[in-house]
């Protein structure tokens, strides 16, 4: 909203291109806004949809009519373009909202949640649209979600926040594998989070066993390590090289492509590991006992 124009900062600017519109009013600020309830005008069609944004900048009819077919056929709604929103399905309506934010070559796109109401196969397919036509017209896109699957798949740079301060900015990879806070480690995906105690460059777990990350870990403190439920693995014995946890499985769900591997360590910790069903072969049961272990690369040391 605040890039938009429509709430205004109580301190910093807003920069675009190293020009200050911190003061310009949305209407000249030329940036493409798609609401999450798409915002399309249902007395019209969608040709005129997507023209609006250029009757309202006076550009002359027969360059209309060109812009609003290219961008039509660029979303592939060509063949749409008499009819209207009520006519259409929520996936081409959202479409008609983008060419709409498009077709007057806006520098920026902002997007606050354009997929939120639509059921999960449709959000699927429409996200990777989204990220095919981010490519086609090469356009900045700042994206607003909730959903943190789609905020990994679609993004190349991700801004965690939290009670209007930014956490983290990072790719993808590094906000997931690398949290820089127990927030973000905690927000982002599911996480096994283990208090350590680090002494005299030795990090030891609950009950005093010697643990290991790739981190260098600070002298004389307390942390918590940080270990992703897929990088978790539950075994009858330690494996060389790794770290390792006593204790055993108290609880197993199958979601389908893996399971859910419930842990408690003989201390009552409580740990999750997520197992890929890639194999019939017997896995460890309910009740088995095993160790925790996980690659030193696999896990991140966080103070608070």
């Amino acid at each position: 909203m605040m890039i938009a124009g429509f709430e205004l900062p109580d301190s910093g600017q807003v920069l675009l291109d190293d020009k200050n519109i911190t003061r310009l009013p949305p209407h000249r600020r030329e940036l493409g806004v798609i609401f999450q309830n798409y915002a399309l005008f249902p007395h019209m069609t969608v040709a005129d949809n997507v023209a609006y944004p250029l009757r309202m900048r006076r550009v002359p009819k027969a360059e209309i009519a060109t812009r609003v077919s290219r961008i039509l056929d660029q979303v592939h709604l060509g063949a749409f373009a008499s009819r209207y929103p009520h006519q259409m399905s929520g996936g081409q309506q959202q479409r008609v909202a983008i060419a709409r934010s498009l077709v007057f070559d806006p520098p920026v796109l902002l997007l606050d949640e354009p997929l939120g109401a639509l059921d999960k196969k449709l959000r699927q397919h429409l996200r990777n649209e989204i990220k095919t036509l981010h490519k086609q017209v090469g356009k900045t896109m700042i994206y607003v979600t909730h959903d943190q699957e789609e905020a990994l798949a679609m993004s190349d740079r991700v801004a965690v926040m939290h009670e209007g301060r930014v956490r983290q900015i990072s790719a993808p990879q590094d906000i997931y594998r690398r949290p820089a806070d127990l927030f973000v480690a905690g927000f982002v995906g599911e996480v096994n989070l283990i208090p350590v105690t680090i002494r005299s460059g030795v990090m030891q777990g609950p009950t005093g066993e010697k643990l290991f990350a790739a981190q260098q870990p600070d002298e004389n403190k307390d942390a918590t390590l940080c270990v992703r439920p897929e990088h978790l693995r539950l075994e009858a014995t330690a494996v060389g090289g790794t770290t390792g946890i006593q204790g055993r499985i108290v609880d197993m769900t199958f979601v389908g492509d893996a399971t859910i591997l419930e842990f408690c360590s003989i201390s009552g910790l409580h740990l999750t590991s997520k197992v890929l069903n890639i194999s019939a072969e017997a896995m460890l049961n309910r009740g088995d006992a095993c160790v925790a272990s996980w690659a030193a690369n696999d896990a991140t040391i966080l103070t608070a």
